[in-house]
């Protein structure tokens, strides 16, 4: 603050110097002194629009670029400068203002084209100068979406050691979360609290480091912006949104959904294995009974009506892959009951 204000008082009295000297040098007194303070108030309220404002916005937006792009960057700048001086001799040559003038938009184009070269094409660069090794592809920082934080298994996954990148958790985000913990809704407030919860957990007890980004990006939505930011940082989302997914692959935009990973790891069940299972609830034809494994995959078994609430011992028959899910079929071992459950 002091800061700000010391640069606010340093363009107030230059600004006033100014207006005296004007006044001074074209209508003489007593119009120097209205325009003395007239500048030095205006060079007050305007200071932070030309200094601050655009420092603090200049510097969020370098903060967004991940460092190998703001590196290759930079070495683009140091080449277009190169290539500029390189150029400013032969263009001087132009007779007449053309000779001034053709190395200034020289200088320009040529900045501009190979610093937005340079900075889309941050990776392939360092790969091919053989600073990228291999395994710094597992090791990309991965945007962590809301759905991913309510939903929690994101804190289980972190904390295996699995994953290996970094997790970054945008401040629009964050914000789309107190929101819906701070719903009058019941259930969405638990769900945001939830969300913040696991947000905690994971930040105490994860291996994986997390960051919070303070980051703004253009958009209504969370997802628009959380698109747009992965194709910026070239990193992928972690959710379980359904409509992301199909939004974000739809754009070019690698995601890692939390279910895919639970479908993948869930363990193989064969037709011919044996297993014990808890009938909890009717099936939907006559005779059935329906029990849950651990993973949550429903096991409909045949004849397990009349063993309601009870463990029995099953055999697996078939095995169904749908598109809600994996779906089991089994009958009793035997045809009879095997043991009361708890």
């Amino acid at each position: 603050m002091k800061a700000v204000l010391s640069i606010r008082l340093l363009i107030a009295a230059i600004l006033g110097i100014v207006g005296w000297r004007v006044g001074a040098a074209a209508a003489g007194w007593p119009w120097f002194v209205p325009l003395a303070l007239g500048g030095a108030v205006l060079g007050y309220l305007a200071a932070p629009y030309v200094t601050t404002i655009p420092f603090t916005w200049a510097m969020k937006k370098l903060a967004a670029v991940p460092t190998p792009t703001l590196l290759a960057g930079v070495i683009g700048l140091l080449i277009a400068l190169l290539a500029s001086a390189l150029l400013t001799l032969p263009l001087s040559l132009f007779p007449g203002a053309w000779g001034r003038v053709l190395p200034l938009v020289m200088a320009i184009i040529l900045t501009y084209l190979i610093v937005s070269l340079m900075m889309s094409r941050a990776r392939d660069f360092f790969r091919f100068l053989g600073f990228t090794h291999e395994a710094s592809k597992e090791a990309v920082p991965m945007l962590v979406d809301t759905s991913a934080l309510i939903d929690g298994r994101i804190a289980d996954v972190s904390g295996t050691g699995f994953v290996m990148g970094q997790l970054l958790i945008p401040s629009f985000v964050l914000a789309e979360l107190q929101h819906i913990a701070d719903s009058p809704d019941p259930q969405r407030r638990r769900r945001g609290r939830r969300g913040l919860e696991m947000l905690q957990r994971i930040r105490e007890d994860s291996v994986v480091p997390l960051q919070i980004v303070e980051v703004e990006m253009e958009g209504d939505a969370v997802d628009d912006k959380l698109v747009k930011l992965s194709k910026s940082w070239n990193c992928p989302i972690v959710t379980t949104d359904f409509n992301l997914n199909r939004v974000a692959e739809l754009q070019g935009v690698k995601v890692l959904n939390l279910n895919d990973l639970a479908t993948a790891v869930r363990p193989v069940v064969l037709p011919g294995e044996e297993m014990e299972l808890r009938i909890i609830q009717e099936g939907k034809e006559l005779g059935q009974g329906v029990g849950f494994l651990d993973d949550g995959t429903m096991v409909v078994v045949e004849g397990g009506k009349r063993f309601l609430n009870t463990k029995v011992e099953i055999t697996i028959t078939r095995v169904l892959q749908t598109a809600m899910g994996r779906m089991i079929f089994a009958q009793m071992k035997n045809h009879e009951r095997a043991d009361k459950g708890q």
